[in-house]
């Protein structure tokens, strides 16, 4: 080590990082400057984490209108989309107050306990959500869930750390991707596995635990696959620095403040880094808007508009937009990324998924094999041009920051997108309960109003990406 043992002589104020013994992301730095390859196997890591603590999420969808009708809190069936509305909401809005402390507290102990302890989360709430006797208990875990799951802002910065810069890309579209099989492996977990009983009579019968509770199955699933993921989280490596030296943490603090002049102290004050986090924020709106009407619209009757599908069919349409993601991420994006970048897609990406949503309330003219087809075609085209957006947004936050403020830059951004997003499942059940309440009298049918507000919001984030709100150029340069 250059400068002596303690390494504080003779480095330049402003040159290169120090390297401690027994620091973890030293040691990490060291191992990335050797080893030019795609770490394959710490890719891996995140990848089995980000997916485990996504199928909560997603395999709700299938089996959310049925559980809300079973738990017998609406009193019509044009109430069913309202009240599944905030049982969407409730986690997101509960990760919302937690986002930022679990930013904090990955900067401070490490970006590895903080993934451990959500994944022990998940073990434990989304067990008690399968088990859910009544709309309250529902709620109350699924809140719970979200506050002590804080692993979104976490694993972003740990994807851009773990490698080195040429393949940030590739790690934070590798949390995107995650999300990508979430969505093929948890609809299909939550629209085969609920309610077994009535779908497997030869398999489960009525008098068993999965007879008595009929969603319980799907959340027991995913809870082990959480388990074996923690497991997998022995193998992760820490990232964060750490330096005891008082006189080194000194410099190493003074290089910091000269090297984030530009960006300025205070986050909040980052006007590169806040208008990313908005723009993703509407995007995150519009998605989760998005999937939470398509699955109570296609599950909905044809009275009310509705496709009349059942809770398979909707796990097979989101399992097959998950696989062509998924493969889209693999085989295409990286062409995508190697001649456009990660950031330009952005727009044409936006465009493209307002023209396709305009053509959904369309859909129910048709019948068996053409409605089938064409919905298994435009989700999985919504869902490529979703995943181009939400990486692109996710390149956008990383790169207006420093290492030692990722954690906390993205507490902040998943605190705001979970407050968008815990508005979305509310909003978009209200407003699914009001378009079905108002089929005639106006001027278009409740569901075309419906898709059309939904659409209004992707249109805002499109908006958002133009100057004077964001800098484009700006950040091409910083990517």
């Amino acid at each position: 080590m250059a400068g002596g043992e303690d390494g504080s002589a003779a480095v330049p104020l402003l040159g290169k990082k120090r390297r401690r013994e027994g620091c973890p992301g030293c040691r990490l730095d060291e191992a990335n400057k050797t080893a030019t390859g795609i770490p394959y196997l710490n890719f891996f890591y995140i990848w089995i984490v980000c997916l485990t603590s996504t199928l909560p999420i997603q395999s709700l969808f299938p089996y959310l209108y049925f559980m809300i009708r079973d738990l017998k809190i609406a009193k019509q069936e044009q109430d069913i989309g309202f009240y599944a509305g905030f049982v969407g909401a409730s986690y997101f809005l509960a990760r919302t107050f937690s986002s930022v402390p679990w930013g904090i507290f990955a900067d401070k102990y490490g970006r590895k306990p903080c993934i451990v302890i959500s994944i022990l989360a998940v073990i434990v709430f989304n067990t008690l959500f399968g088990l859910s006797t009544s709309y309250w208990m529902a709620i109350v875990t699924r809140g719970l869930l979200g506050l002590l799951c804080g692993i979104l802002g976490p694993i972003k910065a740990y994807a851009t750390e773990v490698c080195r810069k040429e393949h940030q890309a590739l790690g934070i579209s590798l949390v995107t991707s995650s999300r990508a099989i979430a969505l093929v492996v948890g609809p299909a977990i939550g629209g085969f596995l609920a309610q077994p009983a009535e779908k497997y009579p030869n398999l489960f019968s009525k008098e068993s635990i999965f007879g008595r509770f009929p969603y319980f199955l799907p959340s027991f699933v995913i809870s082990i696959l959480a388990a074996g993921s923690c497991i997998a989280c022995i193998w992760l490596p820490e990232t964060l620095h750490f330096h005891d030296d008082e006189k080194v943490e000194a410099i190493d603090e003074l290089e910091a403040q000269v090297a984030d002049l530009n960006l300025q102290e205070n986050l909040l004050k980052n006007w590169q880094l806040m208008s990313a986090i908005i723009i993703y924020c509407v995007f995150c709106l519009h998605d989760t808007a998005y999937i939470e009407t398509f699955s109570l619209w296609a599950v909905s009757s044809r009275k009310f508009r509705g496709l009349s599908l059942t809770s398979q069919d909707v796990g097979t349409v989101l399992a097959v937009s998950g696989v062509g993601v998924l493969v889209y991420q693999l085989a295409v994006y990286p062409f995508v990324v190697k001649f456009f970048g990660a950031i330009r897609p952005l727009r044409p990406a936006a465009v493209l998924s307002i023209i396709l949503l305009i053509a959904y309330p369309f859909m129910v003219n048709l019948q068996e094999t053409e409605l089938k087809v064409l919905i298994n075609v435009s989700s999985l085209l919504k869902n490529v041009f979703s995943a181009t957006i939400t990486t692109a947004c996710n390149i956008l936050q990383n790169t207006a920051v420093t290492q030692e403020q990722r954690g906390v830059a993205n507490g902040i951004s998943v605190t705001l997108m979970s407050l968008f997003k815990g508005v979305a499942p509310a909003a978009a059940g209200i407003l699914f309960s009001w378009a079905q309440k108002h089929m005639t009298g106006l001027l278009l049918p409740g569901d075309q109003i419906l898709f059309l507000m939904i659409n209004m919001v992707s249109v805002i984030g499109l908006l958002l990406t133009f100057k004077p709100f964001f800098n484009m150029s700006s950040a091409l340069r910083r990517s």
